[in-house]
Order: C-alpha cells, then sequence, then structure tokens
C-alpha cells in the first residue's frame, strides 16, 4: 500500500493536556512554598512555637503534592511518544491529580482529629504569634493562588504548543490549585477564630473553624476523586452519548450495532469501537463520517479515536430492532 495513503489511515495517539505555562508556574509555588516551609519550621523551633510548627509542616504535605503534580507534567512531557502506552501517556497527568486528592483528604482527615481533639485537650494559645503565622500563610498563599488561577485550573491554554489542552481539564494542575485553596482556606478560618478568641475570649471557635475546614476541604478533594477516578479505570461514555451514537448509525439504512464500547483516554478524549451488522455494509469510512456530528460531546469532550468494524450479514438473520445491541 501507498505509503501516503497509510499515513492518512493512522490515528493521532497524542491525548495529553499539554500545559507549559502550568508546569512553569507550579515550580514557582513549589518553591515558594518550600521556603515558607523552612521559615515557619525554623521559626516554630527557635521561638518555641507550637502554631508555627504546625503550620510548617502542614505546608510540607502540600509541598509534597506540588513535587507529585510536577513529576507527573514532566514524566508525561518525556513520554509524549513512548509506544508502552495504548493511548499515549495522558492519563499520567489524571494519576497526579488523583492521587494528590488523596494527600488532600488525609490532610482534611488530620485537621479534623487534631480539632476535634482540642474540644476535650484545650491548647494554651499564643494569639499574637498564632495570627502573625496565619497572616503569613494567607499572603503566600494568595501569591500562589494567582499563579495558578491566571493560568486557569479548568485548563484553557492558548499558546500554540497546548493546542491539546484548549478546552480539556488538567486535573494534575486543579489538584494543586485545591491544595492552594485549602491552606487558604484554613489561614482565613484561623485569622476568623484566633481574633474571636483574642478579643472575645471565644477560644471554642478556634477547633471549631478547623473542623468546618476539615468538612469542605474533604468536599473538595471527594469531587477530584470523583473526577479523575472514572479516566482512570476505563469507566464508559454515558448513556446519552452511547444511545446518541448508536441512533447516528441505526437510523442510516438497514444498519445495526451488534457491539457498541466508548471510554475516556485522556481529558476530554473518548476512544470508540463499534461493530457493524448491515444487509449493505459501506467502508468504514462512511460509518464515521455519519458520526461527525457526535464527535463533540460537550464539556470539552471529543470522541478522537473511532474503530468501526462492519459486518455484512447473512440472509434475513439480522435483527430489525435494536434490541440485539450489546454494548460495555
Amino acid at each position: 500500500m501507498h505509503a501516503q495513503a497509510m499515513q492518512q489511515l493512522k490515528h493521532d495517539h497524542d491525548f495529553q493536556a499539554h500545559h507549559t505555562k502550568g508546569e512553569s508556574r507550579t515550580r514557582w509555588v513549589l518553591a515558594i512554598s518550600f521556603l515558607t516551609m523552612l521559615v515557619e519550621i525554623a521559626a516554630g523551633v527557635y521561638f518555641g512555637s507550637m502554631a508555627l510548627l504546625a503550620d510548617g509542616w502542614h505546608m510540607a504535605t502540600h509541598v509534597a503534592a506540588f513535587m507529585i503534580t510536577l513529576f507527573a507534567y514532566r514524566y508525561s512531557r518525556i513520554h509524549a511518544d513512548d509506544q508502552t502506552f495504548a493511548f499515549s501517556s495522558g492519563k499520567v497527568g489524571v494519576l497526579g491529580g488523583f492521587t494528590s486528592s488523596i494527600t488532600l483528604g488525609m490532610v482534611a482527615v488530620i485537621m479534623l482529629v487534631e480539632s476535634a481533639s482540642r474540644f476535650f485537650n484545650p491548647h494554651n494559645i499564643h494569639f499574637d504569634e498564632a495570627i502573625m503565622v496565619a497572616c503569613l500563610g494567607l499572603f503566600i498563599n494568595v501569591v500562589c493562588a494567582v499563579l495558578l488561577k491566571e493560568h486557569d485550573h479548568h485548563g484553557h491554554d492558548h499558546d500554540h504548543d497546548d493546542h491539546h489542552a484548549h478546552g480539556h481539564h488538567d486535573h494534575n494542575l486543579k489538584a494543586a490549585y485545591f491544595h492552594v485553596l485549602a491552606d487558604a482556606l484554613t489561614s482565613v478560618l484561623a485569622i476568623a477564630a484566633l481574633l474571636a478568641g483574642k478579643y472575645f475570649a471565644l477560644n471554642w471557635l478556634d477547633p471549631t473553624m478547623g473542623i468546618v475546614g476539615a468538612l469542605i476541604i474533604s468536599h473538595w478533594a471527594y469531587g477530584l476523586i470523583k473526577e479523575t477516578s472514572p479516566l482512570l479505570i476505563d469507566a464508559s461514555a454515558p448513556l446519552a452519548y452511547k444511545t446518541a451514537i448508536q441512533q447516528l448509525i441505526e437510523d442510516d439504512a438497514d444498519n445495526r450495532v451488534a457491539d457498541l464500547h466508548i471510554w475516556r483516554i485522556g481529558p476530554g478524549h473518548f476512544a470508540a469501537i463499534v461493530s457493524v451488522v448491515s444487509h449493505q455494509p459501506n467502508t468504514p469510512d462512511y460509518y464515521k463520517n455519519l458520526l461527525h456530528s457526535a464527535r463533540h460531546l460537550g464539556k470539552g469532550n471529543q470522541l478522537s479515536h473511532i474503530t468501526i468494524e462492519v459486518n455484512r450479514c447473512p440472509g434475513d438473520s439480522c435483527p430489525n430492532t435494536t434490541q440485539g445491541a450489546t454494548h460495555d
């Protein structure tokens, strides 16, 4: 077969979300967070402040999450053309986001346990130092949030080398953004509780705000897990998409869909394997053209990799309705 014809039949297997700006900004966030962590831990040891030490080690969990984010970016970029992956290394970033969401959930659990314990074992709060630490943490996290949000954590990037990312969710960057938001939320709640404790003797607000923050962070972590886990386990497309694709094919001539599999292969990308049975079968390209209107599935999703199997129906044995179709 002619080489040009072979080239035209090949699929593009690059289904990564390329975000060079997101990676660059995450490096800055990591550097800022790491320096803040060192300062807080050193100051906590020097001044004997548990508040400083606690915030420093809390910051360390976010530093670890940012390192996961950067590792996922670098690994995906290096292995972009690695044939070991069936559909490129696009899911590595999703795995990074899933892992970071787990660490986010662990931070929430630690906050919840520590806050609950302080109801039964109240600590002597050094309000001035604690407020200073909370204000410093809030300032740092606002700077980091601006860095990540300017890129837009929903993944819209208009650089020429980021064309695959347009309209797709970068779960890796979103996880990093949520870590920054979690820290900022903790600081805001802490400042409110500490001011109330210092000026109105409402010390019980300190652990209460900790519990409120832990519950909100848990909600964020759960939402990110729900977004990333279906991609990692090759979850099928929503039933409405599958039904629409089947209908497009079966509304044409006497075609029947005998088998249909649709699953996510990367952020915003779906693959489909369709087995068509017909008395008068056409070429695979014909059926791919039928699905052209279904390529864009809404919310930045698209049917990016389509494989069509065409079978001639022997005699009158083909079903006359869609009841014979089987799905994944």
